[in-house]
């Protein structure tokens, strides 16, 4: 009998030694893992656009930058095009089937909640008004946040239609999705909000003032 609970003693210990070292991975290396490749991805981004390089919508590769300031003035991530496993490790990731940035349509947008750097980890912060800052090689894009944080299911496509379902938007327009998981540590629902965009301007004349506040 001793035995039995000696055995079953050790193995509760094993399991838990190994559940501590599994949430030290999830929550620590993956997290310091993606924010060096994310880090790399802007850097590389910054790198090419001072070179002139024009950057085509090429599956897994980086093609703009994200910048809320709702989430902190230092808040700002790639965009890759695509939403695979490998592609959201690295970044944010656009529906590839959706609009392009700053296009007639909906361009949307997906990150993790949590794990791979947490980019979407005060998602539930946001709320209407709040500017999404985008930018590639020539352009600034200002859009507004009009409704959201909405809660719905991951089955729930409608939400990146070219006019989102539950948006509040009835027409054509250059609209913003932005989609990440809930609850905090799972994936049974999704959280969403929408945005339109309200301005551009040229990456020459300056940060936007959404920016500078």
């Amino acid at each position: 009998m001793r035995v039995v609970v000696r055995t079953v003693s050790e193995m509760c210990v094993t399991l838990g030694v190994l559940t501590v070292l599994f949430v030290t991975y999830v929550l620590f290396w993956t997290g310091a893992d993606a924010g060096s490749e994310m880090q790399h991805q802007i850097a590389t981004l910054k790198k090419q656009w001072a070179e002139g390089a024009a950057h085509p919508y090429r599956d897994g590769a980086p093609f703009a930058l994200m910048y809320i300031p709702r989430l902190g003035s230092t808040w700002n991530k790639p965009v890759l095009e695509g939403t695979g496993t490998d592609t959201l490790k690295q970044g944010l990731g656009h529906y590839g089937a959706t609009a392009r940035l700053g296009q007639q349509g909906n361009f949307a947008v997906a990150g993790h909640r949590r794990t791979y750097g947490d980019p979407f980890k005060d998602f539930p912060r946001l709320r209407p008004g709040d500017a999404v800052v985008l930018r590639d090689a020539t352009t600034w894009f200002t859009y507004r946040i009009d409704k959201g944080p909405y809660k719905t299911v991951p089955a729930d496509v409608g939400v990146i239609d070219p006019v989102p379902r539950e948006s509040g938007y009835t027409r054509s327009g250059r609209y913003l999705t932005l989609t990440t998981c809930d609850p905090e540590w799972g994936h049974s629902h999704r959280l969403i909000v929408w945005a339109k965009l309200r301005s551009t301007q040229p990456v020459n004349a300056g940060e936007p003032e959404a920016l500078r506040r």
